[in-house]
């Protein structure tokens, strides 16, 4: 099924889970579309089969806590994930036997940004410690280090040869990843009308645009070779200063970002108009949001855990 603006209008909550008192804080699809993974502020991980629509099974980091996870590379048995306690190591855990696999010191503060390689074992960190750092999952040892001179977001692109970071809300600097040292290749200047921080920042599937989201009322869609301005989204709920989650659909033709008042927003990269305002009855801001890879299908948690189908009566 091809993704169109009537079929995003038809999209309806299928399932909601309500096992967190604390938000949801981050939610990560398997590579291969089939599994879900959620964390939340109470030190929770959570997997769900989305085959089955079930949720298969709950882990615990109580002594570490569980900030930003993520799926290592082409795996649905186990992930890497940033901790919100005790110190700012990133862990590598098998999720068959809840065992850690490996970690990885070196972050000496809160990790704002985690992003695996599409292509192979490495995945980059970015820190409020103001470091990138580079690393292979088969190493505990950083594979490299950039300081892009400010507080960063960063990510992969869809082809892991470069990667992106969002430099102290006001930049976006390109770097080689087999030359990273040398500094970024390309440095893009964009300033917001409004004050906010970026929170956030993705590579569309085609590589050809840049996702930068905020915790203010706009989210913003430039131009990956060029950095030029193609759109900026706004006309959604964010009056607290929430870090809401956008993120583009698998075809790269919608952005999608969830709101302060609990509904989703959907806007066209083409045309740049909303093309859909969905109401799941989140009780609260939708911290999280992303789109299945592989299924037609997407999440949206807030304390609740939201997995939304199309609806074909309302097609």
């Amino acid at each position: 099924m091809k993704i169109t603006d009537r079929v995003l209008r038809s999209f309806r909550v299928a399932r909601t889970y309500k096992k967190s008192p604390q938000k949801i804080n981050c939610v990560d699809y398997s590579p291969n579309g089939e599994h879900a993974i959620s964390s939340s502020d109470d030190d929770c991980i959570v997997l769900y089969d989305i085959r089955e629509g079930t949720e298969t099974s709950v882990l615990y980091s109580k002594k570490y806590g569980v900030d930003l996870i993520r799926y290592a590379h082409q795996d649905s048995q186990t992930v890497i994930y940033s901790s919100n306690k005790l110190d700012d190591t990133i862990r590598y855990l098998s999720l068959t036997d809840n065992r850690y696999i490996r970690y990885f010191p070196g972050h000496t503060a809160r990790v704002t940004a985690l992003s695996m390689s599409p292509v192979d074992q490495a995945f980059i960190s970015g820190s409020l410690d103001e470091t990138i750092r580079i690393w292979d999952l088969r190493a505990p040892t950083c594979q490299g280090l950039t300081n892009p001179l400010g507080k960063p977001v960063c990510s992969f692109d869809p082809e892991g040869l470069i990667f992106a970071a969002g430099v102290e809300s006001q930049a976006v600097k390109l770097y080689d990843l087999r030359a990273f040292d040398k500094g970024p290749f390309g440095c893009f200047k964009t300033r917001f009308n409004r004050s906010c921080d970026w929170t956030g920042l993705k590579f569309s599937s085609d590589g050809k645009m840049i996702l930068i989201s905020t915790n203010g009322g706009m989210i913003r869609v430039l131009n990956a070779f060029n950095g030029s301005v193609l759109h900026t989204f706004s006309g959604y709920n964010n009056s607290q200063g929430v870090s809401l989650e956008a993120c583009f659909t698998p075809d790269s033709q919608f952005v999608m970002i969830g709101s302060e008042d609990g509904r989703v927003h959907v806007w066209s990269t083409e045309s740049g108009m909303k093309v859909a305002v969905l109401d799941g009855k989140h009780s609260g801001p939708i911290n999280t949001l992303q789109f299945n890879p592989r299924y037609m299908t997407f999440a949206s948690a807030c304390k609740n855990m939201m997995f939304w189908l199309p609806c074909p009566d309302d097609m």
